[in-house]
């Protein structure tokens, strides 16, 4: 298996191949779908430097790339649209569309990010975990990767991991080791992995989302702006496919209720968390129409083409991802040739 070095090498390259052939531009015709959904996280300037241990920078982008990233979206002839058009412009032909998405609920977004779109007049979604706005959820990613900032050994005997993490190279790669190994197994069993290393780091794992997520009465004030929807992403963000039935039903459709009360409003969009193959699938899919949600999206990437209205609760989305944070990355994305294979028809992304 590629390290995640080799990995992000690996992808700097192809996107410097696609802008120094220019098949962002030559190919865009036959790559490019009728519209893209766009995911982002965190927004915020602390961005860490190249070499730094900081295992969870594909999550944050810059305020300063954001704007870009809405600044080449109009060059490219995108229109921005709120993700509750989506259905019509899938239905209708004419110029190309994105919707723009965040994922979780975090204070950067409304700190940082939102001051860059309304001067740009983006609409924009987010998408909130309950418990996250609730001050009693579980970021175990992060707790994961601060609770190894902190130790300089990392023990977790359960998967036969037990390393020295006394510099940022030997704590990046502790990180990538106990990350991949407990994302295999139970949910379960990683977030008591994670907590306890926070409890060996001194870390109150359960103060992380009061940190760093908005609380119900920001997302209620939130809501007031028109050009922001808020949306469901479950009640505890688990990992769907890795639960039996019915926690799989009270988080997608039980959920839609208590996030209704809490927001104010019934959120009529729904993002599975982590929402790749592993976490998500045709069951949630089913649930998510039966909730009653209008879309729901996965991170399954790819754009959007017309034949997508027929799988409304099972859309890609392309990441703006913060190890790539280059135009060359972003006309590549935004061309589509990266995902040539699906955007030629051979596969939609949706099973």
């Amino acid at each position: 298996m590629l390290s995640a070095q080799a990995r992000h090498r690996l992808f700097q390259a192809g996107f410097a191949t696609i802008a120094a052939t220019g098949a962002d531009r030559w190919l865009a015709p036959a790559a490019r779908g009728c519209g893209v959904i766009l995911t982002f996280h965190h927004v915020r300037p602390d961005a860490a430097p190249p070499g730094a241990y900081a295992p969870n920078r594909l999550l944050a982008i810059t305020p300063a790339f954001l704007d870009r990233t809405l600044t080449v979206l109009q060059a490219r002839g995108f229109t921005i649209v709120p993700l509750s058009d989506l259905p019509r412009r899938l239905a209708e032909a004419g110029e190309p569309f994105a919707v723009l998405t965040f994922d979780d609920g975090y204070r950067d977004n409304l700190e940082h990010a939102a001051p860059i779109l309304r001067r740009h007049g983006a609409p924009w979604t987010l998408f909130v975990t309950h418990d996250y706005a609730t001050g009693t959820g579980r970021l175990w990613w992060i707790e994961l990767e601060r609770a190894i900032r902190v130790l300089d050994r990392v023990s977790l005997p359960e998967i036969g991991l037990d390393v020295p993490a006394v510099d940022d190279a030997q704590k990046s790669a502790a990180f990538a080791a106990a990350y991949h190994a407990l994302r295999a197994g139970p949910e379960d069993a990683l977030r008591a992995a994670t907590s306890r290393l926070c409890g060996e780091a001194g870390i109150d794992a359960t103060a992380i989302a009061r940190e760093l997520c908005l609380t119900g009465a920001e997302l209620r004030d939130l809501a007031r702006d028109e050009a922001v929807t808020l949306a469901a992403h479950t009640l505890s963000h688990p990992m769907l496919a890795k639960h039996d039935d019915a926690t799989a039903r009270r988080e997608i459709v039980d959920g839609r209720a208590r996030l209704g009360d809490l927001l104010g409003r019934v959120p009529e969009h729904f993002s599975y968390p982590v929402g790749d193959p592993g976490s998500a699938g045709l069951r949630d899919f089913a649930l998510a129409r039966e909730a009653g949600y209008r879309t729901a999206v996965t991170t399954r990437p790819g754009h959007l083409f017309p034949a997508h209205a027929a799988h409304l609760h099972a859309l890609p989305r392309v990441s703006v991802n913060g190890c790539f944070q280059t135009d060359a990355a972003l006309h590549a994305l935004l061309s589509g040739v990266p995902f040539l294979a699906w955007n030629r028809g051979r596969r939609l992304n949706v099973g």
